[in-house]
């Protein structure tokens, strides 16, 4: 019996075989269903409740609001999912699949299998993270703690984008179209992450594009001095001697 939590992008809650998101009471009751979906694996306090449901303007009775809005999340959810009063805690069914735990561990994955060179174990992992990422946390809502984890969620995908396109270039063949792609969208992403230049690179010159990776190089250099005065790292020099040589 499927038992998952999305929370990027589209919300979606099933649990014990019952899908539940439109039983979830309202904007602030999804809110803080998400928040203690994300905090699970410890006891949440009342206040840091009230301020996570309402970051900036309080109702005039936060404690009376906070009651009423955990009693109809009890009511959607069941009396056994919510544990506690002063604290309260999401108690998930055991293998329960939340997509912001399945991003971070499969991040995880795909970087141990790169450092070991392992290329084909690291492809599955990162698509994974990557497509979880993307999706953005909570579209529509702001938050110190929401804005928290989307940081979280930013860092992922950019660690994805390298870990495929280097799992991608160290596959060869057919893969080094994603390779190329995901060294791209990470410069996109961040334009100051000499990482995604050196793969890039890399890519072209596995490709017999020296020129063109030459002009990435360029591209990078100018970029650095232009806006932060400085010079690209060692190691995207050292592969623009490699180029050249």
């Amino acid at each position: 019996m499927a038992n998952r939590i999305q929370l990027c992008g589209r919300l979606v809650v099933e649990l014990e075989g019952r899908r539940l998101e439109e039983e979830l009471p309202a904007r602030q009751g999804r809110v803080l269903f998400a928040y203690l979906a994300a905090n699970r694996d410890r006891p949440c306090g009342r206040g840091e409740l009230v301020e996570a449901v309402w970051p900036h303007d309080l109702p005039p009775h936060p404690e009376s609001a906070l009651n009423a809005l955990l009693s109809k999340l009890r009511r959607a959810l069941g009396p056994k999912l919510l544990e506690g009063r002063s604290t309260v805690q999401l108690r998930l069914p055991a293998g329960t699949w939340i997509d912001l735990e399945a991003a971070g561990e499969a991040i995880h994955r795909a970087e141990s299998a790169v450092g070991h060179e392992d290329w084909a174990e690291a492809w599955g992992p990162g698509q994974v993270a990557q497509y979880i990422a993307k999706r953005g946390f909570l579209p529509g809502e702001d938050g110190p703690w929401i804005g928290e984890i989307r940081q979280r969620l930013e860092a992922i995908y950019l660690r994805s984008l390298e870990a495929r396109a280097r799992a991608g270039l160290g596959l060869g063949g057919v893969e080094l179209d994603t390779a190329e792609r995901s060294a791209r969208s990470l410069i996109a992403a961040s334009p100051y992450h000499e990482s995604g230049y050196r793969l890039l690179m890399a890519v072209l010159a596995e490709r017999d594009n020296a020129a063109e990776a030459l002009h990435v190089y360029e591209r990078l250099r100018v970029i650095l001095r232009d806006e932060l005065g400085t010079v690209p790292g060692s190691a995207t020099q050292d592969v623009h001697r490699r180029l050249l040589g």
